[in-house]
């Protein structure tokens, strides 16, 4: 895994550096990979403390939106009033753009880190809720009239049965969760902020500091990368049966 993430920087670095050579591109227009590495050094106190300040925004909105995710599924799965007219209104909400949302969030909450959180959030919340509902519902029936003629509750039901059936959707649904999660944020600071990644790279870019945003981009993106293959390393972890079957298959 190490060999083969080193091959790709290494390969997409080529041919960044190929694709400078061979258009002649300005550098505030595409900089070369040399002068992005000297502006993430350069600027590395800069670029630690944005990128801290994003980070803290992700991760909290996907623990808030793993949560309320959790939770509203659990809901549409047992109230059948929720389920008829909740539902509906989930789906039709995703139609939204982003970018629709995020100066009312800033309206509401402020420029600082609520209005961010409330956006990553959000960006999280619907993959979760979908994927751990359509896992939930989807548990196999038989085993829920097994548990029933053995005399279980429904809470007995959810906990042993419904559950460990919905994990590897769930687990699906957070690994989208961990890919996107850094979208909301990001276009939170876009909108207003004065501080995280998304902050800098509008500043870089209006300063012309096209090396210094394309470093905050790269530094977004190692983050996201890192975000993403944890949790999926996690969800691994927790259906181990299903990462076995799918090592078997390959």
């Amino acid at each position: 895994m190490l060999y083969r993430s080193i091959v790709i920087v290494i390969s997409l670095t080529a041919l960044w550096q190929s694709i400078v050579w061979l258009t002649q591109s300005p550098p505030f227009i595409l900089p070369a990979p040399i002068d992005v590495a000297a502006a993430l050094i350069t600027n590395a106190k800069l670029i630690v403390f944005h990128a801290s300040v994003t980070i803290f925004e992700v991760l909290v909105g996907l623990i808030l939106g793993c949560f309320v995710g959790m939770i509203t599924a659990w809901a549409i799965l047992q109230f059948h009033a929720i389920r008829s007219w909740f539902l509906p209104l989930l789906v039709a909400s995703q139609a939204l753009p982003v970018f629709a949302i995020a100066p009312v969030l800033m309206l509401w909450l402020g420029f600082g880190m609520a209005s961010k959180i409330a956006m990553a959030t959000l960006i999280i919340y619907f993959p979760v809720t979908a994927a751990l509902y359509d896992g939930l519902r989807n548990t196999d029936p038989g085993w829920i009239d097994m548990a029933r003629i053995m005399g279980a509750s429904k809470h007995t039901t959810l906990k042993y049965i419904r559950l460990p059936s919905a994990l590897p959707s769930f687990g699906s649904g957070l690994r989208i969760a961990a890919a996107i999660s850094p979208i909301g944020a990001v276009v939170g600071e876009w909108v207003g902020s004065s501080s995280g990644l998304g902050f800098l790279m509008l500043h870089a870019n209006a300063r012309t500091q096209v090396d210094l945003m394309f470093a905050a981009l790269i530094v977004l993106a190692f983050f996201a990368i890192i975000l993403y293959f944890s949790i999926d390393n996690f969800v691994k972890r927790a259906i181990f049966w299903q990462a076995d079957h799918v090592m078997e298959g390959t």
